[in-house]
């Protein structure tokens, strides 16, 4: 999109498959432990190929080979040749480990800001690197709980959606069917 992003830094929680990865270039499965950023109590990221097929060169073949390796052994170890960043400039290097809740708290405490505990994370490995920008996926009030949990309240929903559970809802069942959801979009449009 033509912004001029010299790096990319991977931010991660506990679970530090991918900062493990990015670093020394082993993806190895292990024990996931949960935290305040669920989605990132993950092993296997489902966008890990994508990566992977870019930092090997568009190689679908080296992908496979790999993938295959990871379902059968639980890890990948790329060598030296495939740790070079691939011909897009993906780099590999920066791969931070958050803390969790640490960067949840001190965010929303020391500057009245509300990250969700993703965002918190990504915050947090930011703090290092001057002149970063952080880009936040989802709002922190998709994850109230763990919000509340790391601050002692939870974040305010948007003005677009405050209200939103209080108005009445439609539902309108369907058989599981194409032919049942074109009808219902017909009749409804109609």
């Amino acid at each position: 999109m033509g912004l001029p992003v010299e790096r990319l830094v991977v931010a991660t929680n506990r679970n530090d498959i991918l900062t493990r990865f990015v670093n020394e270039g082993v993806y190895a499965v292990g024990e996931v432990h949960p935290t305040l950023s669920p989605s990132m109590d993950i092993q296997v990221a489902s966008n890990f190929e994508r990566y992977l097929y870019y930092l090997l060169g568009e190689d679908p073949a080296a992908v496979r080979r790999h993938m295959a390796g990871l379902k059968a052994k639980g890890a990948i170890e790329l060598t030296a040749a495939e740790q070079v960043p691939g011909p897009r400039g993906l780099r590999r290097r920066g791969g931070d480990r958050g803390a969790d809740p640490g960067p949840h708290s001190r965010y929303l405490r020391g500057h009245r800001l509300y990250p969700g505990p993703h965002t918190a994370v990504g915050v947090e490995a930011a703090a290092g690197h001057p002149d970063t920008v952080c880009l936040a996926t989802a709002h922190p009030a998709k994850f109230g709980a763990a919000v509340k949990q790391a601050i002692g309240r939870e974040a305010p929903p948007p003005s677009s959606l405050q209200g939103l559970m209080e108005r009445e809802t439609r539902c309108t069942e369907l058989a599981a069917t194409p032919g049942a959801v074109r009808q219902f979009i017909a009749e409804t449009l109609a």
